[in-house]
């Protein structure tokens, strides 16, 4: 049997149409489709009923010209569309790009990649070009170590305004933040580890972040009734951020050390 399966295969090499089951029949089916066969060898050697589709690779039943008669093609995708904007505006939303198939996938070919893509995003302004206010900027934080050395810097002239003003606290429920924040692990941005979601943290207020014409921090939202969502990115780590929602505005912070921050 071995000898005769040698023969068949040089058989099929001088002369193709001999063999091309497939090819004769004029027949390649995608997926599984009983009705996709043909007469002639089977890739396991056996002579009668052979089959062309898609899923005869996985039951071992393809003709045996299969492989030459109906090649696996691969999805092929055109190049990603622009960013559309924001679908809302000053508050976090999405923005979504697309892109579409040139060519679909073929005969066990490789499968199509994604073909949309969404990101957050943050509008700043309004359709007709009206500012959103400060509720909804985002928040760039550190560590609260960090406010002894802004202390020093307070005493510049360039912070005299604003000195005298006590600052306040904000307590924040996270309620998301990426995974980059559990990598770091360096002296300086290790504090981002003691971000979690869920937990109640209190970020300080305190000169220079205080602006001098309305004694706010950028991102504190204050404006925000509890309920909206805010941004929050961590200082020395651009991809570490996260949603969180205000809780209540208190004059002093109140959270155990590791969930400290301040407003930069």
């Amino acid at each position: 049997m071995w000898h005769l399966w040698l023969a068949l295969c040089a058989l099929a090499r001088l002369w193709p149409g001999v063999l091309a089951s497939c090819a004769k029949a004029g027949r390649c089916c995608p997926g599984r489709d009983p009705a996709c066969f043909a007469r002639g060898w089977r890739l396991d050697r056996v002579y009668g009923t052979c089959f062309c589709d898609q899923a005869c690779r996985l039951t071992g039943d393809c003709c045996f010209d299969y492989a030459r008669a109906c090649p696996a093609r691969p999805c092929f995708v055109g190049e990603w569309s622009d960013w559309s904007p924001c679908a809302d505006q000053c508050k976090p939303a999405t923005r979504v790009r697309r892109r579409s198939v040139r060519q679909e996938p073929r005969n066990g070919g490789a499968p199509c990649p994604p073909l949309e893509e969404r990101a957050g995003c943050l509008e700043y302004a309004r359709t007709l070009g009206q500012g959103c206010g400060d509720t909804f900027v985002p928040a760039f934080i550190t560590t609260s170590a960090f406010n002894k050395e802004r202390t020093r810097q307070a005493t510049s002239p360039r912070w005299s305004k604003i000195t005298e003003e006590p600052g306040y606290c904000v307590e924040f429920k996270t309620k998301s933040l990426t995974p980059h924040c559990a990598l770091e692990n360096q002296p300086l941005t290790r504090w981002m580890q003691y971000l979690r979601e869920g937990y109640t943290v209190c970020v300080d207020c305190q000169p220079p972040a205080m602006n001098a014409e309305n004694l706010r921090c950028s991102g504190d939202g204050l404006d925000s009734d509890g309920n909206q969502t805010l941004h929050w990115q961590a200082i020395g780590n651009p991809r570490c951020q996260g949603t969180w929602k205000k809780v209540r505005r208190v004059d002093q912070c109140s959270c155990p050390a590791v969930h400290s921050f301040i407003f930069i």
